[in-house]
């Protein structure tokens, strides 16, 4: 026997992902240098998760505003690090496509900062980012947002990047300077976070495609752009995001909606008619179900550790 066989049915991507962390920073780093652009769905749970990785996206997103939500909290820097990390390491454990998790502004001051990269490193994320807000943050997509002194946000991004122990884990620069201060000072930032360190930029809240296309043009390093609903930006595709010449894109909240719609939409049938009956057409079958959570793999597997006759002991 090889490669660890044991004779015993493989766990390989059964119990966690096949790709160590390491891998899947690396396929992050050459998703961000090649000339596609990488879409990164958000997952609310580790399940999304899972069926963002077979339906054929590049990568996984763990949005704080979902993060908070999830535990009834508006997105107003009310979570903590203890609580995103858990959240994110539960993600990012069950897929081979790398995790980018939303770290605020670092859950306090630039030593806060760099204490968040060793502790999501650790949880198995292929990269965070880390906005220019005032702590506590808002919403991005918010007004009355303020914005730290570019100095402030380069010395806890220069923090982050002095903490990082794996040289392939990303982190990104969020600016939410251009709705404040203008598009021009939202470049200005976004050069010198870069000079910082930052491997990849994320500019928030952006309103047209002119906006993106005026912020690549402007900035030579790898960017990323939320595509949030409901939002101050115009809902552009990835096709178009990629002709501009964006690198990543994210869609943050998506899946939470949709499920939230659908959660609300049955409940107040259940309320009005009694049954849920009327609803079988609008549910995963426990079939699909049962495919996701891979329940054949596991029965293989505990059937190949315990297939020992006893008999045979006596």
């Amino acid at each position: 026997m090889s490669g660890g066989d044991t004779g015993t049915s493989s766990t390989g991507g059964l119990l966690a992902a096949r790709a160590s962390a390491n891998d899947k920073r690396k396929a992050f780093r050459a998703a961000l240098a090649s000339d596609r652009i990488a879409r990164l769905p958000g997952a609310f749970n580790p399940l999304t998760a899972r069926l963002i990785q077979e339906i054929g996206f590049e990568g996984v997103y763990v949005s704080g505003a979902v993060v908070a939500a999830d535990l009834a909290l508006p997105d107003i820097g009310l979570t903590t690090l203890t609580e995103v990390a858990t959240r994110a390491q539960q993600i990012a454990r069950v897929t081979d496509l790398p995790t980018l998790v939303d770290a605020d502004t670092g859950f306090g001051e630039p030593m806060s900062a760099a204490r968040t990269v060793t502790v999501l490193e650790d949880a198995g994320l292929a990269g965070l980012h880390l906005e220019d807000q005032v702590n506590p943050k808002r919403c991005g997509h918010l007004d009355g947002k303020a914005v730290v002194p570019t100095d402030e946000a380069v010395r806890r991004l220069r923090a982050a990047v002095a903490a990082r122990r794996d040289e392939d884990f990303v982190i990104c620069a969020r600016t939410d300077a251009a709705g404040i201060e203008g598009i021009d000072a939202a470049v200005e930032r976004a050069k010198a976070y870069a000079d910082a360190g930052a491997d990849l930029i994320f500019t928030e809240a952006l309103y047209t495609t002119a906006d993106f296309e005026r912020f690549r043009a402007a900035v030579d390093v790898p960017l990323l752009a939320n595509m949030t609903e409901f939002g101050k930006s115009d809902l552009i595709d990835a096709d178009t995001l990629e002709s501009i010449g964006y690198d990543a894109v994210i869609f943050p909240v998506t899946t939470l909606r949709l499920a939230m719609f659908a959660a609300e939409e049955g409940l107040r049938e259940i309320a009005a008619q009694g049954t849920q009956k009327e609803l079988l057409y609008r549910m995963q079958h426990r079939s699909r179900l049962y495919e996701l959570l891979q329940y054949e793999r596991y029965n293989d597997f505990d059937s190949g550790i315990f297939n020992f006759d006893l008999s045979r002991n006596q």
